[in-house]
């Protein structure tokens, strides 16, 4: 009676590893017909013909065929990616918040809030966004980013996500409203970038992190917020007030010359110790450096009226690339790596 019903189901089962299937795959099917089927006959063949599964189960079993793949057991490649994704997430999550505590920072001593400094000059008072959404909401994208890579660093993986995802929807409505009414300049390809790839992407990858998911060092990513803003966001707004700003890079340079900076940091421990930890950092930075490099690929569209700046921003791409090639080779090495033991009975 069942049969259709229990059909679909299998359908929708094959999404997760045949490796977890041949064990798990009967009694998830038992679970989920009993969440349908009554007893009686006459409404359990209406069921099984008019029911089946629901959205948030598809969602729900995607998201676990998500995690398996990416840290499942036996399988070097997808337990370094996983581990490379993860750290990536959270490098790009920093970036995020760093920007966010920048805009706040900026917006207190632009209201004189820091009674101890001198009035901003005119390029550094703070401003928001035009558009659909009032200062506030702004503001509360950038209390969003910083409190999403807090909770993310003390392993609140789905809070993180959540308020992670909260915060891109005003970005994408942002730029679907300048789109659509011709505020948004031509050819579009540089905002989108930076919203797909710094915002959606990362909000999508956090399905990697799970309670089975080895922890990330909760001190030292805490540490890396204060430590990044201090000597990121500083020294650019110090270039800014002193009236320097033709030195400073746009964001999608920025990024680039920051994964290159890891990168050349990395690369004395990629050639000598060789471990599994190394290695996955090593591939965590050629992730990284994937994405600076084609969010700069797609923000050179911005200045095709400058030459000048496309030369810059090709520099900045050919430093990134260089930078890559010096952690390459031990990132090659995490996809043959032995993975740690992975706890099977409590990934059900």
């Amino acid at each position: 009676m069942s049969s259709n019903l229990e059909r679909r189901y299998r359908r929708v089962l094959r999404l997760l590893p045949g490796w977890y299937r041949e064990q798990w795959e009967q009694d998830m099917i038992a679970a989920f017909l009993d969440s349908w089927l009554t007893g009686d006959q006459e409404a359990d063949e209406y069921i099984s013909k008019a029911a089946g599964p629901s959205l948030a189960e598809i969602a729900s079993v995607a998201s676990l065929a998500a995690r398996l793949y990416l840290t499942g057991p036996g399988a070097p490649r997808r337990y370094a990616w996983g581990q490379a994704i993860m750290r990536a997430v959270l490098a790009v999550t920093l970036v995020q918040a760093t920007r966010g505590l920048d805009v706040l920072v900026q917006t207190a001593w632009s209201r004189h809030l820091f009674g101890w400094l001198p009035a901003p000059p005119a390029s550094l008072v703070a401003a928001t966004p035009g558009g659909p959404w009032p200062p506030a909401v702004w503001y509360l994208v950038a209390y969003a980013w910083i409190v999403a890579f807090v909770t993310l660093a003390l392993r609140y993986y789905r809070t993180a996500q959540v308020i992670a995802a909260l915060a891109i929807v005003p970005d994408l409505v942002q730029l679907l409203v300048g789109q659509f009414t011709g505020r948004l300049p031509a050819p579009y390809v540089g905002p989108w970038a930076f919203w797909v790839l710094l915002n959606l992407a990362p909000v999508l990858a956090m399905t990697a992190f799970h309670r089975n998911a080895p922890p990330a060092t909760q001190g030292a990513w805490l540490l890396a917020l204060p430590a990044n803003y201090l000597l990121v966001a500083v020294p650019l707004v110090a270039v800014q007030a002193a009236g320097n700003s033709a030195w400073e890079p746009d964001f999608s340079g920025l990024y680039c010359l920051l994964v290159a900076l890891a990168c050349v940091a990395h690369a004395p421990r990629a050639r000598s110790r060789r471990t599994d930890s190394s290695c996955v950092w090593s591939l965590t930075l050629a992730v990284l450096a994937a994405d600076a490099g084609a969010y700069r690929i797609f923000s050179i569209g911005d200045y095709l009226h400058d030459p000048h700046l496309i030369t810059v921003s090709m520099v900045e791409l050919l430093i990134l690339l260089a930078a890559a090639a010096l952690v390459a080779p031990d990132a090659a090495r995490a996809l043959t790596a032995t993975p740690a033991p992975y706890p099977h009975t409590t990934a059900a």
